[in-house]
C-alpha cells in the first residue's frame, strides 16, 4: 500500500476546504489520489488564494498547477506543493498534475469569484409629478456576481415596493407605481442584495443615494382675479388673486402684472387654497386699456386669469376767477376746465365741446360777495360716466351801510325802561357800527339791552366804518318824563288809605256794639234788628225783642 504525505507538511494556514479527488489506475492494481486543497473556494474579487496538491503515490515526479491566474510555488516536498494565487478578479478552475510511475494523475478544483456591484443607482425622478398618475422607478445595478446571488430592491422609505433579481450586464429593474399626495418629499431608492450565506459569507448589501419625489395637484379652473375696471393715473387699488385645491400651495409660484410692470405680491395659503394680494399703482404711460394679469405655476404647469383695466386721466376740475377778491364794480371773469375728453359745466352753462373751458362774466355786485361758482366735470371711461365737482368763492370789497329796516330811525320809549337799539351794518371788510349823541360823545350800546332813562333823550349820528368808508343814520331817541304816570299812583295810594280806616272805623263799631248786647237800626230800614244772644237764651229763657 502506497504511504501517503504526512498531513504536517502541508501549509495549514492555507488550507481552509475539503478534498477532491481524481482517480488515475496506480501500480499493480492500486489507485492513486491527487488531492488539490481548498476545493472549489469562493472569495472576494481581487483577492489571494493559497493551493496544496498532494498525492499519496510514492514515487511520484514533480508536482504541476496548471491555471490562467498569476502563481508563484511557496514551498514543496515529497509527493506535495503549495503555490500562492494572487489578484484572483474572476471565476477559474485550476488543476494540478503529477507522473506517478509513468502514469499522470491530476487533481482540480474550481475558484468562485463574489464581487459587489460598481454601480446602484436610481434613475432621477420627474421633477413634479401629478397626484393619481403613475411614475417608473428605474434602478441601475452594474458588475456584481455571482448573478444567481444578486437581487434588486426598490423602496420607498424603507417599504419594499419590488424584488427582482439582477439578470443582464448591466442590469436595469423597473417598477410603475401610482403617485400620491403622501409620496411628496418621500426618499425613493434601490438597494441590491448578494446572498452569500449558503457559502456561509454572509449577506451583501449595497443602496443607491436616495431620490426625493415631488408630487402636485394643479386644479384645471383658473385662478379667481379680483381688480377694478378703472384706475386713474398716479392712484393705488388693491388687486386679489385667489386659487382653491392647489397642493402643497405653499411651492405655487405666484406672477402678478399691470401689464408690463410686475407687483410686489404678498402670497398666503391656508390649506390647499392660495390667495395672492397686490397694490395696482398706475402709471401715466400706461394709459389706454392695459389688463391684470395673475399666474400660479406649480409642477411646471401653469394657470392664468386675466382682466381689462383701463387706465385713465382725470384732470380737474379746476374753477379760477380772474379776481379773487374783486372791487364792487369791477368785471370779474369765472373759468373752468379740465383734462383732455372731459367735458364741463359751469354753473349749468356747458363748455362748447370735451377738452375745452367754460367761462362767464359779471359785474361784480353787494350781492355777490360770497357767492359760490359750481363746476361740474364729466369723462367716459369705457361706456363708464365718472363725474367731479370743483367750486370757488367770490369775495367783493363794498362800502359801508346802514339796513333803513332793520334800524329805525324814530324811537319812542319811556324812562326807566329796558330796551335794544336794533341797527345792523354791513360790508367788506365788515364795518364798525357806532352810536354817538349829538352834541357830546355820549355812545349807546348797539345790539345790547340797555336801561333807558331821560338823559338818552335827543338825536344820535349812527355811524359805519371801514377802509372803503363810512355811512352816517340818523335817529331819534324820544324818552317820555317818568311824571306822567305819578299822579295815578299817588291816587291809587289814597284810595288805597282811604280803604283801610274805613274798615278799621267799622270794626270798632261792632265792638262797641257787642258790649252793650244789641245793635240797632234805623227805622226807615226794611231789614230786621240783628240782635246778640245773651247768657239767659243760653239757658232757655225767652230773650227780649228790641224797642
Amino acid at each position: 500500500m502506497a504511504t501517503m504525505v504526512p498531513s504536517v507538511l502541508w501549509p495549514r494556514a492555507c488550507w481552509t476546504l475539503l478534498v477532491c479527488c481524481l482517480l488515475t489506475p496506480g501500480v499493480q492494481g492500486q489507485e492513486f489520489l491527487l488531492r488539490v486543497e481548498p476545493q472549489n473556494p469562493v472569495l472576494s474579487a481581487g483577492g489571494s488564494l493559497f493551493v496544496n496538491c498532494s498525492t499519496d503515490c510514492p514515487s511520484s515526479e514533480k508536482i504541476a498547477l496548471e491555471t490562467s491566474l498569476s502563481k508563484e510555488l511557496v514551498a514543496s516536498g515529497m509527493g506535495w506543493a503549495a503555490f500562492n494565487l494572487s489578484n484572483v478578479t474572476g471565476n477559474s478552475r485550476i488543476l494540478c498534475s503529477v507522473y506517478c510511475n509513468g502514469s499522470q494523475i491530476t487533481g482540480s478544483s474550481n475558484i468562485t469569484v463574489y464581487r459587489l456591484p460598481e454601480r446602484v443607482e436610481l434613475a432621477p425622478l420627474p421633477p413634479w409629478q401629478p397626484v393619481g398618475q403613475n411614475f417608473t422607478l428605474r434602478c441601475q445595478v452594474e458588475d456584481g456576481s455571482p448573478r444567481t446571488s444578486l437581487t434588486v430592491v426598490l423602496l420607498r422609505w424603507e417599504e419594499e415596493l419590488s424584488r427582482q433579481p439582477a439578470v443582464e450586464e448591466p442590469a436595469e429593474v423597473t417598477a410603475t407605481v401610482p403617485a400620491s399626495r403622501d409620496d411628496h418629499g418621500a426618499p425613493f431608492s434601490c438597494r441590491t442584495e448578494l446572498d452569500m450565506q449558503p457559502q456561509g459569507l454572509g449577506l451583501f448589501v449595497n443602496t443607491s443615494a436616495p431620490r426625493q419625489l415631488r408630487t402636485f395637484v394643479l386644479p384645471v379652473t383658473p385662478p379667481r382675479l379680483v381688480a377694478p375696471r378703472f384706475l386713474e393715473v398716479e392712484t393705488s387699488w388693491p388687486v386679489d388673486c385667489t386659487l382653491d385645491g392647489l397642493f402643497p400651495a405653499s411651492e405655487a409660484q405666484v406672477y402678478l402684472a399691470l401689464g408690463d410692470q410686475m407687483l410686489n405680491a404678498t402670497v398666503m395659503n391656508h390649506g390647499d387654497t392660495l390667495t395672492a394680494t397686490a397694490t395696482a399703482t398706475a402709471r401715466a404711460d400706461q394709459e389706454g386699456a392695459r389688463e391684470i394679469v395673475c399666474n400660479v405655476t406649480l409642477g411646471g404647469e401653469r394657470r392664468e386669469a386675466r382682466e381689462n383695466l383701463t387706465v385713465f386721466s382725470f384732470l380737474g376740475p379746476i374753477v379760477n376767477l380772474s379776481e379773487p377778491t374783486a372791487h364792487e364794480g369791477s368785471t370779474v371773469t369765472v373759468s373752468c376746465m379740465a383734462g383732455a375728453r372731459v367735458q364741463v359745466t359751469l354753473d349749468g352753462v356747458p363748455a362748447a365741446a370735451p377738452g375745452q373751458p367754460a367761462q362767464l362774466q359779471l359785474n361784480a355786485t353787494e350781492s355777490d360777495d360770497g357767492r359760490s361758482f359750481f363746476c361740474s366735470a364729466t369723462l367716459e371711461v369705457d361706456g363708464e360716466f365718472l363725474h367731479r365737482n370743483s367750486s370757488v368763492q367770490l369775495r367783493v370789497l363794498y362800502g359801508p351801510k346802514i339796513d333803513r329796516a332793520t334800524c329805525p330811525q324814530h324811537l319812542k320809549w319811556k324812562d326807566k325802561t329796558r330796551h335794544v337799539l336794533q341797527c345792523q351794518a354791513r360790508g367788506n371788510p365788515y364795518p364798525e357800527l357806532r352810536c354817538l349823541k349829538e352834541g357830546s360823545s355820549r355812545e349807546v350800546p348797539v345790539g345790547i339791552p340797555f336801561f333807558v332813562n331821560v338823559t338818552h333823550n335827543g338825536t344820535y349820528q349812527c355811524q359805519a366804518s371801514s377802509s372803503r368808508g363810512k355811512y352816517t343814520l340818523v335817529v331819534v331817541m324820544d324818552i317820555e318824563a317818568g311824571s306822567s304816570h305819578f299822579v295815578p299812583v299817588f291816587v291809587a295810594v289814597l284810595l288805597t288809605l282811604g280803604v283801610v280806616t274805613i274798615v278799621l272805623a267799622l270794626m270798632y263799631v261792632f265792638r262797641e256794639h257787642q258790649r252793650s248786647g244789641s245793635y240797632h237800626v234805623r227805622e226807615e230800614s226794611t231789614y230786621l234788628p240783628l240782635t246778640s244772644m245773651q247768657p239767659t237764651e243760653a239757658m232757655g229763657e225767652e230773650p227780649s225783642r228790641a224797642e
